[in-house]
């Protein structure tokens, strides 16, 4: 399920996407993708095809021998009769053994962190979440990608007036 070199795989083209998580790739390196399904309760699926979701300032931790998203927000279906809502709870990602397995490995290394990076829905409409393994960039990382991100848009500005 995962792509090596940090490419996404060809098989994503169909998919809608519900949420995108750009800060992620901004503030880290990510090597290795993974889908994952993700378990959600009636009102929350409702709540996810309306795009009421948030991933930007969730993060995935290993625990025990499963892996949680923790922190993401889905906010109350707005017809939903549920009291005891909790938009921020934990939610279990659904991946095979071995794929747990390489995400416990990889959080053994020092630096390497489990990110969320797009929410999607696939050709079966079913709720899928793309979590990458990443290190952590630098300062003088992120400088250099704003001020190339910066010369390729004023580069672009300036072919554009000619």
């Amino acid at each position: 399920m995962s792509s090596k070199s940090g490419g996404r795989k060809k098989s994503q083209e169909g998919n809608r996407t519900i949420a995108d998580n750009k800060k992620a790739s901004f503030l880290y390196e990510i090597e290795d993708f993974f889908d994952a399904g993700i378990v959600l309760t009636g009102s929350e699926i409702k709540s996810v095809r309306q795009n009421k979701i948030n991933i930007k300032e969730s993060y995935v931790s290993p625990e025990f021998s499963e892996i949680f998203l923790i922190n993401s927000n889905i906010p109350k279906y707005q017809n939903s009769i549920v009291d005891n809502y909790n938009p921020k709870r934990k939610r279990k990602l659904l991946l095979n053994k071995k794929e747990i397995n390489k995400l416990f490995a990889a959080t053994k290394k020092k630096g390497m962190t489990i990110v969320p990076t797009k929410m999607y829905f696939n050709k079966k409409g079913l709720a899928k979440i793309e979590i990458g393994i990443g290190k952590g960039k630098k300062i003088y990382d992120k400088r250099e990608v704003k001020k190339t991100r910066d010369w390729e848009r004023k580069k672009s500005r300036l072919l554009k007036n000619k």
